[in-house]
């Protein structure tokens, strides 16, 4: 090798590793974490690596450092790793060394949540579906063989960052790891057998000296030295189980997850801001988003059941690894007011007091060093004296004064400006040059119904599915013939543990059921038609995702298991088919035949296209979009089914199934405490339309789309759909503090700083090319429908023009020296919408 090539990979590897590269011991106090002898205020974000593409990793780990956070955290997840006992992947999302080496080359830290009960809305929690048959086995609890599996696996892991060194204690990123999750929300349900597990599972994990420290959320009787953490939408009132752990929030929610049928949620910045400056208020100095970026649940990893394929969670990055504005920036702002704050939080504990009826004050005081926050606890504004000095609470917000007198930041007034993004759609091109293909447009296979496969197989009495698929595919027939006398209507009685139900009678869709997130049994009666002589009864029961959380959720269930029952036959009497012979076949017969990559021999396209019928595969050839903007599928016109995208499955699709019309508002209050069914949106619409497609699966041209369509749709109604960024909008009032960056500059010069109205292109390549709107008066509204209030400066639109076009972002002070007063006497604020080209 050349020196100069030497001298590159030095250099290289100094740049990859030079921030996190010393080793350094972990530990902790009542405080704080401890690292290398020093406590720390640290700021952390969930994100998964199996959730987004190797390609994303860098972009979405530097997103998350330029946004103030300090430590990346990520579950992982068994099944994933070992689908098959003994076999083992970690290629392609499943690189968690790659991973946690990312996060390393950022100079971020990492919090490895081992579990292995990950939950997660992932399939299964996260446990291999092959676990569920090793003999004796009963999961989470103290049995010999669940322990040893859990340990073998937890062992696994750990020796694999331990041979790469990415433990701190060896120079790398690692500072904490989990064992188990959440099992104090159910750990009754397990008995006395319960409390020995969790000892067992701490010095299991102890034993294999990580040099970091362990945590278990929601574990109120974690044993020592295990930290217990918290897990919620809000974590100011928990405190740890003694007094020497620090107090740790693993997950603080910023949105909620999706299920197919369901509303979609959102959770407002300005209540994610008071829960987390809550928390730091009453001690914390550890807190972690889940999820800082959500990502995709890309082929059959969704759990729940029901979960959507798209986990974006409302997260600051967004599923696609756009940044959302304004909860991105505000929540920045946010850690920069709380790390001015850093050397009063971590030297001593808070003072904390009343000022009045829901006005709570802590003041972190040592020596020379002061930090307060002021809370307001009610959902009407108040006013506060504090050191002599008078403050403005709004409603349900914080306020957090670095050196006790001045406020950099109130978690309800947002500095950060807005971003509308939007879909613009495009009809997918067909790719006619394709060299696998002489013709253009789709091709189909039509999948047989009812059993169709040589490993079919008949039993008397209906079988639970799970335990018959072992979840090989989504799919299980339950078919059998009956002979009559003379044809007859009747009516078929199906009751089934979930999710999903088809039922066929001598080849023909008769009826459907499906149950939903909350209630996933499903109980239907059919209207049918039956001939005489034999019938064929072919019924189709389908899982959409495993249980992921509960006591005993591994045992729940899925599948027709009765009864099924013939009702309205002669003289009115029934029959009940439950005991049976029945035959089986698991999963379809296309599953077996390859056609998710394209390859099979069998697609048909020289017949007419068959639309709107049950159980087609298609496939066609397009050309990607052209661009770099983050790329979705729009499936509006498909039934139900799944997709597959240069042989990479892109999850679940199910278009047709809508939310319930009812529970979401037109406005989002934010005062108030926040649950997952407050601030819906997209009621009455279906739950996902667009499916995400990574860029790095799709090539310029010569790319192949496959879907299978359970219920049937049209595959020409398909659309590509590009994410583009439209108007950037700022509103700020008078009463709003100044920016946190202009905090020491305040300080430094000595002059008064006022609020200021801040623009920024959302690329860097952008400039502000039009201002769309500015008013500074009483203006109202939203970003994209902001209209002039009562009183409005004549002089607004021509100021920021000049400030603003031509510029990547501008900074605008709120000054009636500048705008003029067109009210005297009247709080004032400016509201701006401008363009970027």
């Amino acid at each position: 090798m050349r020196a100069s090539q030497t001298l590159f990979l030095l250099l290289w590897f100094f740049c990859i590793y030079a921030s996190t590269s010393f080793s350094a011991n972990v530990t902790y106090d009542h405080r704080a974490l401890v690292i290398d002898g020093k406590r720390q205020v640290l700021v952390s974000g969930s994100i998964h690596y199996p959730r987004s593409t190797p390609e994303m990793w860098p972009d979405l780990i530097q997103k998350s450092k330029d946004g103030g956070l300090d430590v990346i955290e990520t579950y992982v997840f068994w099944n994933l790793h070992e689908p098959v006992q003994g076999q083992y992947n970690f290629e392609g999302r499943a690189d968690l060394v790659k991973f946690v080496k990312t996060v390393a080359a950022a100079g971020l830290y990492v919090h490895l949540r081992i579990g292995p009960y990950a939950c997660a809305e992932w399939n299964y929690g996260g446990f291999p579906l092959w676990l569920h048959f090793i003999p004796g086995i009963h999961f989470r609890t103290d049995n010999k063989p669940f322990e040893e599996e859990m340990k073998r696996f937890t062992a696994k892991i750990v020796d694999m960052m331990k041979q790469e060194n990415l433990y701190m204690s060896q120079g790398g990123p690692i500072i904490l790891s989990q064992i188990e999750n959440e099992y104090g929300n159910i750990d009754a349900d397990y008995g006395p057998a319960a409390k020995s597990y969790i000892k067992w599972a701490a010095s299991m994990a102890t034993s294999l000296d990580t040099g970091v420290p362990w945590v278990m959320c929601q574990q109120l009787d974690a044993p020592d030295p295990i930290i217990n953490t918290c897990n919620a939408f809000y974590c100011d009132q928990f405190q740890p189980n003694s007094k020497a752990k620090p107090k740790i929030w693993t997950e603080g929610y910023t949105g909620w997850f999706l299920a197919f049928g369901d509303a979609l949620p959102h959770r407002p910045v300005e209540d994610l801001a008071f829960a987390v400056a809550r928390f730091f208020q009453r001690g914390g100095t550890f807190n972690n988003y889940y999820m800082y970026h959500g990502g995709t649940n890309f082929g059959r990893a969704s759990g729940g059941p029901f979960v959507a394929s798209s986990y974006d969670y409302d997260a600051p990055i967004d599923e696609y690894g756009i940044i959302r504005q304004p909860k991105w920036g505000h929540l920045k702002d946010l850690h920069k007011a709380i790390k001015l704050c850093e050397e009063a939080l971590i030297a001593t504990d808070p003072t904390i007091t009343s000022l009045g009826p829901n006005i709570e004050v802590a003041v972190y005081k040592t020596g020379a060093v002061c930090s307060a926050f002021l809370a307001n606890i009610a959902t009407s504004d108040a006013k506060v004296t504090f050191n002599g000095n008078s403050y403005h609470l709004p409603a349900w917000s914080v306020s957090i004064l670095p050196d006790c007198k001045n406020v950099v930041l109130n978690t309800a007034k947002i500095n950060s400006a807005s971003v509308i993004s939007s879909f613009t759609t495009e009809s997918l091109k067909e790719d006619v040059g394709s060299l696998d293909d002489s013709y253009s447009g789709w091709s189909w296979i039509s999948e047989p119904i009812g059993i169709s496969k040589a490993d079919s197989f008949s039993k008397f009495g209906l079988l639970e599915q799970i335990n018959t698929t072992g979840d090989r595919s989504d799919y299980l027939w339950y078919s059998l013939s009956i002979d009559l006398d003379t044809s007859t209507q009747a009516v078929l009685h199906i009751e089934s543990l979930g999710h999903a139900l088809r039922a066929f009678i001598n080849g023909k869709l008769a009826g459907s059921g499906m149950g939903n997130h909350e209630k996933a049994n499903v109980k239907v009666d059919i209207p049918i038609t039956l001939v005489a002589g034999k019938n064929t009864i072919d019924l189709l029961s389908l899982t959409v995702g495993l249980q992921n959380y509960g006591a005993f959720f591994d045992t729940w269930g899925a599948g027709i298991t009765g009864p099924v029952i013939l009702k309205g036959l002669k003289n009115g009497s029934s029959l009940d088919l439950s005991s049976h012979m029945w035959t089986y076949q698991i999963g379809i017969k296309g599953e077996d035949l390859g056609p998710s990559g394209g390859s099979s021999g069998q697609w048909n396209s020289q017949s007419t296209l068959p639309v709107h019928q049950p159980f087609i595969w298609y496939k066609t050839n397009f050309v990607a979009p052209s661009g770099s903007n983050p790329v979705a599928i729009d499936f509006t016109g498909m039934g139900k089914g799944e997709a597959w995208v240069n042989g990479q499955s892109i999850g679940r699709y199910w278009p047709t199934y809508a939310s319930p019309s009812g529970g979401c508002t037109d406005s989002c209050n934010y005062r108030g405490s926040y649950q997952a069914s407050k601030c819906l949106q997209n009621c009455g619409k279906p739950s996902q339309t667009l499916y995400h497609v990574p860029r790095s699966w799709l090539r310029p041209q010569g790319n192949t789309l496959v879907l299978f369509e359970e219920s049937g749709g049209n595959p020409k109604q398909i659309s590509f759909a590009t994410k583009q960024m439209g108007s950037v909008c700022s509103h700020v009032s008078e009463s709003h503090p100044p920016p946190v960056d202009l905090w020491n500059s305040d300080a430094e010069s000595g002059r008064k700083v006022g609020p200021v109205l801040l623009l920024e292109c959302p690329y860097p390549n952008q400039v502000i090319s039009s201002i769309k709107f500015a008013s500074f008066g009483t203006p109202q509204g939203n970003c994209g429908n902001f209209k002039h209030g009562r009183c409005s400066s004549n002089k607004a639109l021509s100021i920021v023009q000049k400030d603003c076009i031509g510029s990547s972002s501008c900074r605008i002070e709120l000054s009636i020296n500048t705008f003029g007063d067109p009210c005297k006497g009247v709080a004032k604020s400016l509201a701006v919408e401008a363009s970027c080209a």
